[in-house]
């Protein structure tokens, strides 16, 4: 959602390069410094901006996302309440209508994102597609039939791929928090699904409707009805940010494009402030970069390799724990602390590795202490152990959750110039949730340790795949040094550096 940036004074640089030439490496280039004027924004409060900026952004991003992975994670609070029986449905039949979601949101993604950036609304096009879901998430509480069902979530997964908040406003080094705090709250989804499908759920039986159908139906209208309210309080980009005044959308604006990855760095890379989105090669240029990019193929399939294993334990956990003996009110309700604890350890992680700055080593570690969690569950399984299953279930999660935030700021880190960013994180959050295609067909009565089997193995595969995405990032910045110190790209001028975005040899790829 966010776009990267680090921390930095607010006081105006007096030093720069001479000209910003860039036609030599930085060692020779720095002893070439003059003074010139920038901007002196020594009177704004970069705290006070930083929360007036979380205040009016964060709580409402957050609760849209909550509220989206409540509606599509539903689906598995309604299987134990009864739905399948219902509807006379099949096992393969409903993991086909759970997977027929993540098909269509998948599909979806890069081209919402594509209408969004066209009309330039988040305000506007977020909440309108969120009205268009409440409509089928309510209509889904009266599907007859298995055709129903499927065309329910097909339409679903259509609708909820365009919620990807586009506006770019925080820095690099500030990232991350901001990301644990907005999916921090679709880990509580977990918590609160379970919470709310074991209180609508006594309303089996009324106006002749199963408890499962409320289910539904009450998520549903509760969706449009704060879909209505988020067109009043959404904002759309910092250059039209109300809530700021004239002189703080400036100094925003200012630090967005004089961050270099992290670090404010005027003595080693061109200078770039005077350029903006129309100065960009274009859609369809970054629509290419992308497609051509092995780096953001690699994120994807990070992406999937962690989304598989975070939606297979979502979608099935009540089932997972109601097959330890617990009935289903208490398998609704043992849910709920696994994902509270969750969504606080990401939360607390996310702040310890935005002050260090490195996003790989703690994906990895994450996804070892999933192995780790995994493996418990199997065992207990094969053992039939209940308590086991459960603690290492638990860990799983926590961990999970924990490095989601942090694979989705290492790529949103590594793309500049903000269409290249729009079309580069909607494809690895598109292609990345075809994880859940697979997470839909995880888990079935019978086959509980395969599913264990298969977030091991997932799990296993993140981990491999972030050690190398890590070596990628690290051979190009060598290589982008090399080529600055044979003067490679002498000659060319500072927009023709600010148009080549990350692929300019004066960007930094961070590990």
């Amino acid at each position: 959602m966010f776009v990267s940036l680090s921390r930095m004074s607010s006081k105006p640089s007096i030093e720069l390069i001479e000209n910003v030439s860039t036609t030599k490496p930085p060692t020779e280039i720095d002893e070439k410094i003059i003074q010139i004027n920038q901007p002196d924004f020594s009177n704004i409060n970069e705290s006070k901006v930083l929360r007036k900026m979380d205040f009016h952004l964060l709580p409402m991003a957050s609760l849209l996302y909550l509220v989206s992975f409540i509606d599509r994670g539903s689906i598995a609070n309604v299987r134990i309440e009864g739905i399948t029986v219902t509807l006379n449905i099949t096992e393969d039949q409903f993991n086909l209508c759970v997977t027929i979601f993540f098909i269509t949101y998948a599909l979806f993604e890069v081209p919402s994102n594509i209408v969004l950036k066209k009309i330039g609304r988040p305000s506007v096009f977020v909440p309108t597609i969120m009205v268009i879901w409440g409509i089928v998430m309510t209509l889904s509480g009266i599907v007859q039939n298995f055709a129903g069902l499927f065309a329910a979530r097909l339409f679903l997964g259509i609708a909820e791929a365009g919620l990807y908040p586009a506006a770019s406003y925080w820095i690099c080094m500030e990232l991350q928090f901001r990301q644990a705090l907005f999916y921090g709250s679709a880990t509580t989804a977990g918590a609160f699904s379970g919470l709310l499908a074991f209180g609508i759920a006594k309303m089996d039986g009324i106006g002749n409707y199963e408890g499962w159908r409320w289910i539904f139906i009450i998520e549903g209208i509760a969706t449009v009805i704060i879909a209505v309210i988020s067109y009043f309080v959404l904002y759309d980009y910092p250059e039209t940010a109300k809530f700021l005044s004239e002189r703080e959308r400036e100094f925003v604006i200012w630090r967005l494009k004089n961050d270099s990855n992290g670090e404010i760095t005027d003595l080693s890379h061109p200078n770039y402030s005077h350029f903006g989105e129309r100065e960009e090669p274009g859609l369809r240029h970054a629509v290419i970069s992308v497609l051509k990019d092995y780096k953001l193929y690699l994120q994807a399939l990070l992406f999937i390799s962690i989304t598989a294993p975070s939606y297979g334990i979502t979608l099935f956990l009540p089932s997972v724990v109601k097959a330890m003996g617990y009935s289903t009110s208490k398998s609704q309700l043992l849910t709920i602390p696994v994902f509270i604890v969750a969504a606080l350890c990401a939360i607390i992680q996310s702040k310890f590795a935005d002050r260090v700055g490195i996003r790989f080593i703690f994906i990895a570690g994450n996804m070892s202490i999933v192995v780790i969690g995994f493996i418990m569950a199997i065992v207990g399984q094969e053992t039939s152990k209940p308590n086991v299953i459960y603690g290492g279930v638990f860990i799983g999660v926590c961990a999970l959750f924990s490095a989601f935030p942090g694979m989705i700021t290492w790529n949103a880190n590594n793309l500049a110039n903000s269409q290249r960013k729009a079309i580069g994180m909607a494809f690895q959050i598109g292609f990345g949730n075809f994880g859940g295609v697979f997470a839909s067909n995880f888990y079935k009565p019978t086959t509980l340790t395969l599913g264990h089997s298969l977030e091991l193995g997932f799990s296993c595969l993140a981990i491999i795949v972030s050690l190398v995405l890590a070596w990628g990032y690290n051979y190009a910045n060598v290589q982008d040094l090399k080529k600055l110190k044979n003067n490679t790209f002498e000659g060319l001028s500072d927009l023709e550096f600010y148009q080549m975005g990350d692929n300019s040899p004066f960007y930094k790829y961070r590990l």
